[in-house]
């Protein structure tokens, strides 16, 4: 039990340790693109957003030390399940016969079609409260990307990568998914107006993303996917006008700082809970 709960700690120090090494270059290359877009504008931008930033370091901390390590074990038990039971739908040898650059595109583009779907299905009743909390971010910055309740997080890992390794894709597509639609996702929540032009009917742009966080929106019902803006087309949640410069967030008081939006979804299952039971109808007394 020692044992474990050790290699728990010393998995959860490295993760915090790697991630926050790994966070210096991006760093530099996005406030390089700020600073080269908008000029002194962005120094303004980036002042501004500094309790926002705050709250999605903190969340991001909570996610590296305490659900990182949980994600990682529940998706290596996963695959190693799948590969046991034979339940995959191709054969990963099948994969293999293919060029690894086409199996890594493909891995990524069937990676942003699951996510579109997965993102939709966070914004229904079910799962927008934990998804909300993404959405709070009233000043989004490239660090919004890691703003993410637990819940919010364990089931965008699970759903993502699951159904990924059920289509038999080999592990270093898996690595390319995941690495290509993180960093692209941190990118595109940068503060900026660029649209792409005719490029927009295929990739997803910062503006096009920004368009989904708006605050005066019912949920924020458009542009779901990540890369590929083309499953957003062919499912007609596709919406830029041009570059967004209305309100971010979101309607629903979430609270203010990481511990009051780590204990929201909470409080709305609870209450939830309470005006469920309280329509039960009371048994008489016999």
């Amino acid at each position: 039990m020692w044992g474990r709960f050790n290699s728990f700690i010393d998995t959860s120090a490295a993760a915090l340790w790697n991630a926050a090494v790994d966070l210096w270059l991006p760093a530099l290359i996005f406030a390089a693109i700020a600073l080269a877009a908008r000029g002194a504008a962005s120094i303004a931008t980036a002042r501004n957003a500094a309790g926002e930033i705050r709250t999605n370091v903190i969340l991001n901390i909570v996610d590296i030390v305490f659900i990182g390590p949980i994600v990682a074990l529940s998706i290596g038990a996963a695959g190693a399940w799948l590969q046991r039971s034979g339940w995959m739908l191709f054969d990963p040898a099948q994969w293999r016969a293919l060029p690894t650059w086409l199996v890594m595109l493909l891995a990524v583009f069937a990676g942003d079609f699951i996510g579109y779907w997965r993102h939709r299905l966070e914004h229904t009743a079910i799962l927008w409260p934990a998804h909300a909390i993404h959405h709070s971010d009233t000043r989004m910055t490239w660090t919004t990307l890691f703003r993410f309740h637990p819940i919010n997080r364990l089931s965008t890992a699970i759903i993502d990568t699951t159904t990924l390794a059920l289509l038999g894709f080999p592990p270093e597509a898996l690595v390319a998914n995941n690495l290509v639609r993180h960093y692209y996702g941190m990118f595109i929540h940068m503060d900026l107006p660029w649209t792409y032009g005719a490029l927009s009917r295929v990739f997803v742009s910062p503006a096009m993303h920004r368009w989904h966080h708006i605050r005066d929106a019912d949920g924020a019902g458009v542009n779901f996917a990540t890369v590929f803006s083309v499953f957003d087309q062919a499912f007609r949640t596709y919406h830029v006008p041009g570059p967004c410069t209305v309100p971010l967030g979101v309607r629903d008081d979430v609270g203010q700082g990481a511990i009051a939006q780590l204990l929201w979804p909470l409080k709305v299952a609870v209450a939830w809970t309470a005006r469920v039971l309280m329509r039960r109808p009371q048994r008489e007394p016999a």
